[in-house]
């Protein structure tokens, strides 16, 4: 089983996002089952956030972990100013009491620095979070969307368990850098959007507040470039007989990290946990790893003023 730090979780984690936030509406009830299909399934590692659905997915999660907390590790995340640059600053020790509610938990085993405030130092930030593991509150600190130098300096202040950044086969930025730093670090590296928002699973975007909209990857004619380089994962899927998604997934899993998919739809999750038995021949990674060189995704991964808050595409 893999190991965030001290903590051990599975293969793969749930991200619980799109229950909540991002791809439209979700129906409660059947995001509950789907949860509970997880847990049965082996997932122990659940992923939320303070900004999903303004709390609704913490509390959506706390309701479907209820009397089977002994069996999972909870990951939530938090940023300091969740209305905006000229918004009130949230503190961490704002954000835990309030996730810790919502939960209705004692404590949260892993909890996130969710994006670095350029006006607050990192240092400032992973401090008080280490106090709060020193209280009992939180188990674990870990940032999302750090730099090299940012983990190395956050990391001197408190030890850090989990790096969570965005990772896949057309996003692959934190190799250069990032990535080979986390893991000099001892740092666990949980990967985000393994499946490529689902562009990779062939998934398309069909709701109008579907927050894909709004990225660059999913204009139209990005679509139409990268939908041409998507062709590799079909042929692999094709010869070996699985989806696209366990092709993609499988090719994470091969990086030695922990990804976290989402899916509202129970047929979805069943698929993606069986990419764990998928084992990809030396040849099969090349030929995937040669249609995706870093770089050539067709868009950039966020818009704009999103971009922003992450790391820079490295130049290298």
């Amino acid at each position: 089983m893999p190991r965030l730090g001290q903590l051990t979780v599975s293969r793969q984690g749930y991200g619980a996002m799109g229950l909540s936030h991002s791809y439209g509406r979700a129906d409660d009830a059947q995001s509950v089952k789907t949860l509970h299909r997880a847990i049965e399934l082996g997932v122990t590692f659940f992923d939320t956030a303070t900004g999903y659905g303004k709390g609704h997915n913490e509390q959506l999660l706390g309701q479907a972990l209820a009397g089977k907390r002994d069996q999972v590790v909870i990951a939530s995340k938090f940023v300091h100013r969740p209305n905006g640059a000229d918004g009130p600053v949230v503190s961490p020790r704002e954000a835990v009491e309030a996730s810790l509610a919502r939960l209705n938990v004692e404590r949260i085993d892993l909890y996130y620095l969710h994006r670095i405030d350029k006006q607050i130092g990192i240092e400032e930030s992973v401090g008080e979070l280490g106090r709060l593991v020193a209280e009992g509150k939180i188990g674990a600190v870990g940032v999302s969307e750090a730099s090299a130098d940012e983990l190395r300096r956050g990391h001197a202040v408190h030890p850090l368990t989990a790096l969570q950044s965005e990772y896949s086969l057309w996003t692959r930025d934190v190799e250069v850098e990032i990535l080979p730093t986390a893991r000099e670090l001892g740092i666990g590296f949980v990967a985000y959007s393994p499946l490529g928002r689902g562009f990779l699973a062939g998934a398309e975007v069909t709701e109008a507040d579907d927050y894909r909209n709004q990225h660059p990857r999913f204009e139209p004619e990005a679509i139409a470039a990268n939908a041409r380089r998507r062709e590799v994962i079909e042929r692999v899927a094709e010869r070996l007989g699985v989806t696209k998604a366990q092709v993609a997934l499988a090719w994470v899993l091969s990086r030695d990290v922990v990804p976290i998919p989402g899916t509202r739809h129970i047929a979805h999750l069943e698929s993606n946990w069986a990419a764990n038995d998928i084992v990809l021949d030396t040849a099969t990674l090349e030929e995937l790893e040669t249609a995706y060189v870093r770089g050539s995704t067709v868009g950039t991964r966020y818009p704009a003023d999103r971009l922003a808050q992450v790391p820079p595409e490295p130049v290298a």
